[in-house]
Parts: C-alpha cells; structure tokens; sequence
C-alpha cells in the first residue's frame, strides 16, 4: 500500500495542508484541501503526476471537517461518480459553519465574550464557510472507532484521535504502524484544542484538551515508526514530538494557573492578557479563545483551579 503525500496550499497562516493519495484498490484521498482554485488546481496537478483524475477517486477519508482538509470534498465526490466520503460521526464542520449552531453561541456568551466580538466571529468564520461546500448526511459514511478500511493490498484501522477536534480520526497502517493523523500530531506546531459543543450534550463544551491528551497516549501506545501529519514534515521519531508536547502544555497550564486571580476571571479576558498579540487578529481570535478555555477546563479538572457562574458567565478561581 502506498501511501503519497500531496503539498496543497490553503489561504490560512498554518500554509499547506497534507493531502494523502492511497494507491490502492479503491483509490482513496485522506483529506482534499480547502475550496479554491490554487488548492484545485496543485491536487488536480499532483494527482496527475500520479497517473489518476477526480474522477478515479473512489474513497475519500476526512480526519477532521475544518475547511482547509474537507473543502473540495464534495466536488471530488460529484466528479467521481458519488465516492464514498468517510468523516466520524462527532464532527459537523462539514454539515454547518463552525459559529453559526446556537450551541457554540451560547458557549461563547458563557466564555464572557462580548456580543459584538462574537458577531465579529461568525462574520469571519462566514468568509471562511465559503472555502468548503456542505455535505449531507446522505452524503456521508460514518467513521467509527477501530473500523478498518480494506484495500487490495492491506487495511488502514481507524483510530478515534478527538481533541483538536471532537471527531478527529488517525489512520493506521499495522503492517508497518505508519499513521495519517491529520492535525492531531503535527511536527513544528502544538495543535488547538478548538472549542465545540460536547457532541454527547450539545449545551456543555467538549472537553478538548483533556481528550486530546489521551489521544496522544493512545497513539503512543501503537508505537508508531512514521506519523504524516496535516501540515508540514512528516514525523519519524513519535517520542520526541510527544515529549515537547508535554513540556509546551504543561508550560501553558503554569501560565495559565499563575494568571487567574483569586478574585475570578472570564475566559475571554483571560484570553487577552494570553495572547495580547492574537486577541485583536480577526483569524487567530477565536483559536486564542479555544487554547485558554481548553486549559482553563483542563485546570478544573485536575482541581487546579474552580469555576462559578455569574449571571450565566462564567469565572475561574485560583484555589
């Protein structure tokens, strides 16, 4: 099985996104980039130099729904004849805009964060809508948990990764314990805990960062030789990457802890003495939000510190 990374370009600050074309029976793309014409065009162009088409593609397989690794997905789809589009059944990026569901609303007005930087927000992400076409559920075959995707040379096991995102999935080849990850494990960057409604209770937030640190142990634990990533090189030494992992969240958890007074603070004005220098950037606001509630639960959690609600915000306590 022979797995080809393809380098897409996409219009955010993280650059390319990885794109991984299986050359096996059936022809599978892991991610397809986001919805523009450079990202057509350069996927179009490395398939090509790989002696495929769209219109060969017969499985395609989202680690996660943000727009820069499923935008192109339902074009591929139509133009292939209806390939199959796997995506687990957590994620929704695909299905609706990342601000627009009356749950992710209402947890940022419990973060404290002010109506009109919200409004602000979903204008944003509204822009970044367009980079994606919406799927529907009768478009879509669910990813679970430990499912294996069979090609004529071998299997790819699913391995639920949530963290980054709710229904982040890795993908493992055992024969060698190669893994696609998409954003889970990434080798220049420490990967956002974006902020989402808990898909088991859509009113209380999915807990992020604690789920993403029991991804990474789950990967550990499969001991894997070589990890492609969503973005940048590919990863031959799991250890070390896990490692600075470790050290840069628990640095922020420190900082985190040390700047929340005794007094109580909001998510979001936390949020602005964290990251003074994101806070006001229209594309890194609401990821700057996401990485401070993400370790404000976290800290809660480990009993760090305590959360109360006051006039339905809420504010975090040093113990």
């Amino acid at each position: 099985m022979k797995i080809v990374p393809l380098s897409i370009p996409t219009p955010f600050y993280v650059g390319d996104v990885n794109v991984y074309l299986i050359k096996s029976d059936p022809l599978t793309l892991i991610d397809v980039g986001p919805k523009t014409d450079e990202a057509r065009e350069a996927l179009r162009d490395g398939l090509y130099r790989n002696g495929v088409d769209f219109k060969d593609v017969r499985r395609i397989v989202l680690t996660h729904a943000h727009e820069d690794h499923c935008g192109l997905a339902k074009e591929i789809r139509d133009e292939a004849k209806n390939a199959e589009v796997l995506v687990h059944e957590w994620e929704t990026g695909h299905f609706v805009g990342r601000l627009q569901d009356e749950h992710q609303a209402a947890l940022m007005i419990r973060a404290g964060v002010p109506g009109f930087v919200f409004d602000e927000l979903r204008s944003t992400y509204s822009e970044m809508r367009l980079l994606t076409d919406t799927l529907s559920p009768n478009e879509i075959t669910p990813l679970k948990d430990h499912d294996e995707l069979e090609f004529s040379d071998g299997f790819l096991r699913v391995l639920h990764t949530p963290g980054h995102t709710p229904g982040s999935c890795s993908l493992i080849r055992d024969a060698d314990r190669t893994f696609v990850c998409g954003d889970c494990v990434l080798k220049r960057i420490t990967p956002n805990p974006v902020l989402a409604p808990d898909p088991a209770n859509p009113s209380k937030r999915f807990p992020s960062l604690s789920r993403y640190l029991q991804s990474l142990g789950r990967i550990r634990d499969e001991a894997p030789t070589k990890v492609f990533g969503g973005h940048g090189d590919s990863i031959d030494d799991f250890g070390e990457v896990f490692g600075r992992y470790q050290r840069a969240i628990n640095e922020r958890q420190s900082k985190v802890i040390g700047l929340v007074p005794r007094d109580g603070i909001t998510p979001w004005e936390l949020s602005r003495l964290l990251f003074p220098d994101a806070i006001d950037d229209k594309f890194h606001r609401f990821l700057a939000i996401s990485e401070t509630i993400a370790h404000l639960d976290y800290a809660v959690s480990e009993a760090k510190l305590e959360i109360s609600e006051d006039n339905d915000v809420e504010f975090y306590r040093g113990r």
